[in-house]
């Protein structure tokens, strides 16, 4: 019973803090803003909408995380090792997979809030806690792996014996990690943190990825044996990790110095970012600017921080570009693969959506306009007057398409370069794939900008209040993640980016210069 009363002050604890936050999200969305009572946490009928979706939220955890990440993270890899068994790569990417997850998702050694809230700040029995906690996440990780463990499993020609060891697994390594770092504890007094893997930890996560994904493509894979081997030892070491977990007695010793220092360092990483952001502006006393009005403004604010602003993607472009010299060498030297790589570049222009999406810098962009300039001229009344707004709003998308010009630019012209190599194409198609490419780009600064202006997501402490703002960059990554698995000509599917990307820049300044005024402030 007493267990049973732990596990259901822990949920309410957990699902209190959940409901604030998604009562909150609501009350930030501009549509929903004025149908919401304004005593919105104490409205019974929107705590029951919150529970609800609290509710799907905790059973997202269990079953949509683990059916993307067999998706995403196994599946569809396995499936492009075309000489290769399926079910051999299937296992093969598992185990090193289940083997990071092991110290680096422990579940017992993530120090989260609601860890602080109820053994430092309740005062609730550290063991009983830890202990009931532990299991409910295990057992969540249990059903969600057995689920879609026999289901992409048995699609992949597993059979059901293999698929069961699954699981099992996964939760006795897990098991033994977590009794192993407890017995470091008990013998050195260091308590593993596993939001802080440290040199070692990464450097094995790095190994373990490369030994998943790589080994695979120079044709290796774990042997079926070794892999159901190291599952019947995992099982077999998660009985006495079980009996080590229940009879230590250090939990309140062990987490409190854990939870209090990651605690202040929440607190404090505010000052820090803000602090690591005055380091990167130029304090150079002799910047100046020629021009005038918000023009000297724009001009003044980009020659002082073009560490923040330009550091970043002209190293990207270096990246690229010696990646794409390195690729077009490789279809000079082999060129027996040259037909299909030429084949997949006039049908996989929607992929690049998702890579421009990746490396366009709009989002730090407009953190460090916020952070640097607007935080402080948000209170003059002049700096939200509509033309004034639009003007200043049309300065800097011209900055961010600079910026992010550059590693389009080199991405565009690599991506013609290796088509050409590779066979060649319509004359046209090169000119397409280009603008295209650069369209994306331009797409992206526009939009981060355009949210940025309708929607100002910070208030005076650099903190984001806006829930509207990251439900968009959500719906964008979706969209954009969507782009992966579609194939469309490079003609058509490069005027309709062109095309949209134009629609889209028109339609941005007309709500700027109608909205932005109203919008365009610091949250409280």
């Amino acid at each position: 019973m007493n267990r049973l009363n732990t596990l259901k002050i822990s949920f309410l604890l957990k699902n209190t803090y959940r409901v604030n936050s998604i009562l909150f999200s609501l009350k930030q969305i501009p549509l929903v803003r004025k149908a919401l009572p304004d005593r919105l946490y104490q409205s019974a009928g929107l705590k029951i909408l919150a529970n609800v979706l609290s509710g799907l939220w905790e059973a997202a955890t269990v079953f949509l995380g683990k059916f993307l990440y067999f998706l995403l993270m196994i599946a569809i890899p396995g499936s492009l090792y075309e000489t290769l068994p399926y079910e051999g790569a299937f296992l093969h990417i598992l185990f090193f997979l289940t083997v990071i997850g092991s110290y680096a998702n422990t579940y017992m050694f993530n120090p989260t809030k609601d860890k602080y809230y109820a053994m430092i700040l309740m005062r609730m029995d550290a063991k009983r806690y830890t202990l009931v906690n532990y299991a409910y996440a295990i057992v969540k990780t249990a059903v969600g792996f057995l689920v879609f463990g026999l289901y992409f499993g048995l699609r992949g020609g597993l059979s059901v014996r293999t698929c069961l060891l699954i699981p099992c697994m996964v939760i006795g390594m897990k098991l033994t990690v977590s009794a192993v770092s407890l017995l470091i504890y008990e013998k050195t007094g260091i308590a593993v943190n596993e939001n802080k893997l440290g040199k070692l930890g990464f450097s094995l996560m790095f190994v373990f990825l490369a030994a998943a994904y790589g080994l695979p493509a120079l044709g290796w894979l774990l042997p079926d044996p070794v892999f159901t081997a190291v599952g019947i030892f995992s099982v077999l070491g998660g009985i006495p990790a079980v009996i080590r977990l229940c009879r230590f007695d250090r939990y309140r010793e062990m987490y409190q110095p854990m939870l209090a220092k990651t605690m202040s360092q929440m607190d404090e990483i505010k000052h820090i970012s803000a602090d690591m952001s005055a380091r990167m502006i130029s304090e150079d006393r002799e910047i100046f600017s020629r021009k005038k009005g918000f023009e000297y403004l724009n001009e003044l604010f980009v020659r002082r921080h073009q560490k923040i602003l330009w550091r970043s993607v002209r190293r990207l472009s270096v990246v690229c570009l010696v990646l794409f010299a390195v690729l077009t060498g490789i279809f000079l030297l082999y060129p027996e693969d040259n037909a299909q790589m030429n084949q997949m570049l006039l049908e996989f222009l929607p992929y690049f959506v998702f890579i421009m999406y990746s490396v366009n810098r709009g989002t730090g962009f407009t953190k460090a306009l916020f952070m640097n300039c607007d935080r402080s001229l948000l209170t003059y009344s002049f700096y939200k007057q509509p033309r004034f707004v639009l003007k200043l709003f049309q300065i800097r998308l011209r900055e961010i398409v600079k910026i992010n010009l550059l590693p389009a630019a080199v991405i565009g012209t690599g991506l013609n370069v290796i088509l050409y190599v590779t066979g060649g194409t319509d004359p046209l198609n090169y000119g397409i794939l280009f603008v295209s490419i650069v369209s994306m780009s331009i797409f992206f600064s526009v939009h981060y900008l355009t949210i940025y202006y309708l929607l100002q997501p910070y208030n005076a402490g650099t903190e984001m209040k806006s829930g509207t703002y990251g439900i968009i960059l959500g719906l964008t990554y979706l969209v954009c993640f969507a782009m992966l698995y579609l194939r469309m000509p490079i003609m058509m599917f490069g005027l309709m980016c062109i095309a949209f990307c134009l629609l889209y820049s028109a339609a941005a300044c007309i709500l700027i210069y109608r909205f932005a005024p109203k919008t365009f402030r610091l949250r409280m």
